[in-house]
């Protein structure tokens, strides 16, 4: 990857924890004053959770046919992390909130046990940042639910 690419990649990722901080920023500035305006923040926070979470486990999936890795365990975590993204969705918001917060925590774990095999160990100060600010945000949105 060029540096100009890595570059866009690395503003990108930053970027995507705007709704993180911003999604628990409201839930903690609307409180219990506005009960329909906070659980719409609190839902579009663990939607948007719920997203990137998907998207760490299809970096899985990608990685692993781009690769021609042998082996089931990057697509069945994959899905893991993707079903477990969707049941922190239904669950209600402090609890699902929270949930996301550990798997976002454990993506990073598998990832940094992964990445070094796929060739992507370079990326993983940049996770570890990007898991430290969305984590965070979740576990301080929950703990605002």
């Amino acid at each position: 990857m060029n540096a100009e690419t890595r570059q866009l990649a690395h503003r990108l990722g930053y970027a995507g924890l705007v709704p993180f901080v911003l999604g628990f920023l409201l839930i903690w500035l609307i409180g219990d004053r506005d009960l329909d305006q906070h659980a719409f923040v609190s839902l579009a926070l663990s939607a948007y959770a719920a997203l990137v979470i998907s998207f760490l486990g299809g970096i899985h999936w990608g990685l692993s046919f781009a690769r021609g890795l042998p082996g089931r365990q990057p697509l069945v975590w994959g899905i893991s992390a993707m079903l477990l993204g969707w049941l922190g969705v239904l669950m209600s918001p402090y609890a699902g909130l929270a949930l996301h917060g550990g798997v976002l925590i454990a993506c990073y774990v598998v990832d940094r046990r992964v990445y070094p095999q796929l060739g992507a160990s370079d990326w993983l100060t940049l996770r570890f940042r990007l898991t430290l600010g969305s984590s965070l945000s979740c576990f301080l949105a929950a703990a605002g639910s």
